[in-house]
């Protein structure tokens, strides 16, 4: 049974984490700072990935309504650039065309790069799945639609119940994740270059 996760990361009733890893979870998540707390003392080389729809949004309302459209198509040639490298390069360019006159909305940018791009540290087929939190968040649209008309569940266990049935009902529009057999591989620590697998060299004996 899972733990309580407080607000500042710590648990209760056990290790939230370590349950976590029980059941199997990946290193990856996003930007909530009480999760991250508490990953980080099981999983201290844990990779952050920072949602791409979240960020274009953070970055549009720090920019004036005429700057936007050019700026939104600058920050798409960064996330669906091909590699890292035409990614990095990317963001030069946007920092470059919008630095000098609004660097508070580049600095969203430039301050995370390692953030918004670790996806390209793992497979190519999983980076629409890595890049945004979306996925997550629109499963559980359904359950805050019902609780803003129910005004609240009445008890925890009443909660507990509406949130199982309404995600139970939702899983049938779910889409399954792209190439799951290298889900495997990613758990057992393979190395991903750009999206492809970096082989391991054999040791030669001498």
């Amino acid at each position: 049974m899972l733990s309580v996760l407080n607000n500042d990361g710590t648990t209760e009733t056990g290790s939230l984490m370590d349950d976590i890893v029980r059941e199997g979870a990946r290193r990856v998540g996003d930007g909530a700072m009480g999760l991250w707390r508490a990953l980080a003392e099981v999983f201290p080389r844990a990779r952050r990935q920072r949602c791409w729809v979240h960020k274009v949004r953070n970055v549009m309302n720090a920019l004036p309504k005429s700057a936007q459209p050019g700026a939104k198509k600058a920050l798409q040639e960064i996330y669906n650039a091909e590699d890292r490298d035409h990614a990095e390069k990317a963001i030069k360019d946007f920092e470059r065309t919008y630095g000098a006159k609004w660097p508070k909305a580049t600095k969203k940018v430039t301050d995370e790069t390692d953030e918004l791009l670790a996806f390209y540290d793992f497979p190519a087929e999983h980076w629409v799945h890595l890049r945004t939190t979306n996925p997550i968040e629109s499963t559980f649209s359904t359950v805050k639609l019902r609780t803003k008309v129910t005004r609240g569940a009445g008890s925890p266990a009443a909660a507990l119940a509406m949130v199982f049935k309404l995600v139970e009902s939702a899983q049938a529009r779910w889409r399954a994740i792209t190439a799951p057999h290298l889900v495997a591989l990613v758990r057992n620590g393979a190395r991903f270059k750009n999206g492809h697998l970096v082989e391991r060299p054999e040791v030669i004996a001498a």
